[in-house]
């Protein structure tokens, strides 16, 4: 049986109180606060509950509450207020305190043996979450310690500093190119395809973690064999059409190899997301020789990247429950994104036909 500890100056109403919760419960009782934290001293941990009156000689309730604070008790035991008074100011402040419930006279046994069980079974619940959060939190952490020492024995071997290397002078090589797209398009058509381009190169932790995750062997040639996205770059554009224009031209180069293509903007992902992925096999070229390197790039618009950061900041930084509501919430926001790009598009065809501007062969493509 639970044992409650039951704490009134009124022995009539201990008395009572008693024989509500006697056969479902082992009633301790306390004429005082110092009583009760005597009692709760020699044991806290089998104390289901803390049935507790307000006014009380030698140590009131408040005195006693306070003490239970500084200890941590009220966080594990449940203090239900045994009380007379319905005064709002009181229970304002007994709530702000951390207690449970109240009690109030005349008691009614139902309504006690209810209040104190919803109590008992709510902080039970309440702690066993809590217990079982930090059971995870200590798994998470030797985990990541395994990582760590994982990565560094990775990060200290030569041919992966060779493999970062050759990542890093792949970004060089598809940014180059890039640019030089660019600085054509600007010439000629006094424009440029796109507004910016952000390179990443991914950490060792990453590459430990999305390794073991797939269940791939931890070593430099399982890097090079199963991942893609080690080596990345993102090119924003201005309007839709740029992208398939730039990523078909990157893509008619002779040195740069097409191995998986995957077009998010003609086919989004549910919750809306947009972009367009290749993943390339882009040749380097070393002392030793050419050598060719898998590089992700991805093209957006400024406004599919715009969703996306914001998107990735609500769902990853802030994990929370993919309810349909909010899949429903980003999709709408993901299709008005879209419809923006080309209206603005459309706009800037139309200004450029009326001003006989020259354009570039136009590439629509629209889900």
């Amino acid at each position: 049986m639970q044992r409650i500890l039951l704490a009134d100056d009124a022995a009539l109403n201990r008395e009572l109180l008693r024989d509500m919760l006697k056969e479902d419960y082992q009633i301790e009782e306390a004429q005082n606060g110092e009583e009760v934290l005597e009692k709760l001293h020699a044991a806290p941990e089998e104390t289901a509950a803390l049935l507790l009156d307000l006014r009380m000689p030698k140590m009131d309730g408040f005195a006693v509450i306070h003490h239970m604070r500084q200890q941590g008790w009220m966080t594990r035991i449940p203090v239900l207020i045994i009380s007379g008074e319905h005064a709002a100011e009181i229970e304002t402040r007994c709530l702000a305190l951390g207690v449970a419930d109240f009690i109030h006279k005349p008691f009614d046994s139902s309504i006690v043996q209810n209040r104190i069980k919803n109590a008992i079974d709510f902080f039970v619940c309440k702690n066993t979450l809590e217990q079982t959060v930090k059971d995870q939190e200590k798994t998470l952490q030797e985990q990541l310690r395994i990582i760590q020492k994982q990565t560094e024995k990775l990060k200290e071997a030569q041919s992966f500093s060779q493999l970062m290397f050759e990542y890093r002078a792949a970004i060089m090589e598809v940014e180059t190119k890039l640019q030089v797209l660019n600085s054509e398009f600007s010439e000629e058509f006094k424009r440029n395809p796109f507004e910016s381009i952000k390179s990443r190169l991914k950490s060792p932790e990453s590459i430990y973690e999305k390794l073991e995750r797939r269940g791939f062997p931890i070593s430099v040639d399982s890097i090079r064999e199963n991942l893609t996205d080690v080596a990345g770059l993102r090119v924003i554009c201005s309007f839709p059409d740029d992208i398939y224009r730039l990523a078909e031209l990157l893509l008619k180069q002779d040195d740069i190899l097409l191995l998986r293509k995957k077009d998010y903007i003609q086919f989004p992902k549910p919750n809306g997301y947009r972009s367009l992925h290749l993943i390339l096999h882009v040749p380097i070229f070393l002392a030793s020789g050419k050598k060719y390197v898998k590089v992700e790039v991805q093209f957006r618009t400024i406004a599919m990247d715009f969703w996306a950061s914001l998107e990735h900041k609500l769902q990853y930084k802030k994990p929370v429950n993919e309810t349909q509501e909010i899949i429903r919430q980003l999709k709408k926001c993901a299709d008005s994104i879209e419809e923006l790009d080309y209206q603005m598009q459309t706009i800037r065809d139309e200004i450029n036909r009326c001003s006989g501007q020259t354009q570039p062969l136009t590439v629509t493509h629209r889900s």
